[in-house]
């Protein structure tokens, strides 16, 4: 059976890259389609002899990183990108969709399979939100006006192509939901997996007197909260990753919050397992890094809404703070100083997101909709 692979950004590590990561594992003789493809991040996870990019005009020129692989810059031209891709020496097309991969054209032969991390957000729940960070600083209203007029049209393409798929798979319940209620059609929850690596952790080490945060930095993950919350408290907070964020959470940060940026799963995983517990302060679609650091036997504290409703067990493998500000996560960090979660309590939970699972239901998938 010939497969392609698409992930629309190949531009940074996220959770959405990692199960682009197993999809490639999975079928390893399978190219990989993307708009945008920075090798230098990315080429250890996706070789390029395997990716297919999109010939984007000002992707040939040797520009700054920042500017080559902005998306920003490029979004009116990814629906023609997309569907200009030709699938028709292929049997079926997997596709790891979070904007745009949804909206190929294959006219039902080869079969496309589209694994949902959310509708575009920017298009749809968070559009009055990306609207008015636009407008902020010099030129904003500018920007503003500009970017409303970029969103809309996208909004309906969106809307329009959200037909195209023979099958779609929604990466929680909560995405589930924006799918129906965004593109009026059904779709069957598959839970993103954690690799093994993470169940591997020695969940038996003391634990520290830190706080963690392991994401990409940008403004919808909602850092700011937890470092707010950190700086009143002077509780010790590590913070992990890297993003456009970076510069702003810098200057936040108080004298007990240590900005670590990129670093190695080993050392993420020995940081999981020494951890106070892991905070999680934005909204998400689902969110890796809950299960993960319950794997390695972390507590979570994680804002009550969205994806971490269906990984975290309130009382058992973390607690939840009721409304999306810094005083809220204050008080729960206030409230649970005393925790006492069981580590092989969280062990255990983690086990039901392995891989094993993830990988048989993509594969049945495939094979229901071939008829094989």
């Amino acid at each position: 059976m010939r497969i392609a692979l698409i992930h629309e950004l190949l531009t940074r590590r996220g959770g959405a890259e990692r199960v682009a990561r197993i999809f490639a594992d999975m079928f390893p003789d399978a190219p990989v389609y993307t708009l945008l493809y920075d090798e230098k991040k990315l080429g250890q996870w996706f070789p390029k002899k395997r990716v297919r990019a999109a010939k984007l005009p000002a992707t040939r020129y040797p520009l700054p990183a920042r500017l080559k692989y902005n998306h920003h810059l490029y979004l009116t031209s990814f629906p023609s990108m997309v569907e200009s891709w030709d699938f028709s020496e292929f049997d079926v097309v997997l596709s790891s969709s979070s904007a745009f991969a949804h909206g190929i054209i294959t006219n039902g032969n080869p079969k496309h399979i589209c694994y949902v991390h959310s509708p575009a957000r920017y298009l749809w729940d968070a559009t009055h939100e990306v609207l008015e960070r636009a407008g902020q600083g010099p030129f904003g209203h500018i920007k503003k006006w500009h970017l409303g007029r970029t969103l809309h049209p996208l909004r309906m393409w969106d809307s329009e192509v959200a037909a195209r798929p023979d099958l779609l798979l929604a990466n929680s319940q909560e995405v589930r939901r924006r799918i129906e209620l965004y593109w009026r059609r059904e779709s069957t929850v598959l839970y993103p997996p954690i690799e093994d690596f993470w169940l591997e952790a020695d969940v038996r080490k003391e634990k520290e007197n830190f706080y963690l945060i392991v994401s990409t930095l940008t403004p919808y993950k909602r850092i700011e909260r937890a470092i707010e919350a950190c700086n009143n408290l002077k509780a010790p907070l590590k913070i992990v990753g890297e993003g456009k964020d970076y510069g702003r959470l810098k200057k936040m940060a108080g004298p007990t919050v240590e900005m670590l940026g990129y670093q190695s799963n080993e050392s993420v995983r020995d940081l999981y397992t020494r951890a106070k517990a892991v905070l999680f302060p934005g909204k998400d679609d689902f969110g890796l890094v809950p299960v993960e650091a319950m794997a390695c036997g972390a507590p979570v504290i994680a804002l009550k809404e969205g994806g971490a409703l269906e990984t975290v067990e309130e009382g058992e493998t973390g607690f939840f703070f009721a409304e999306p500000s810094a005083e809220s996560l204050e008080q729960t960090l206030h409230q649970t100083r005393s925790m006492n979660i069981d580590p092989l309590v969280c062990r255990e939970h983690a086990q039901t997101f392995r891989r094993q699972h993830f990988e048989r239901s993509v594969r049945s998938a495939i094979e229901r909709e071939c008829n094989v």
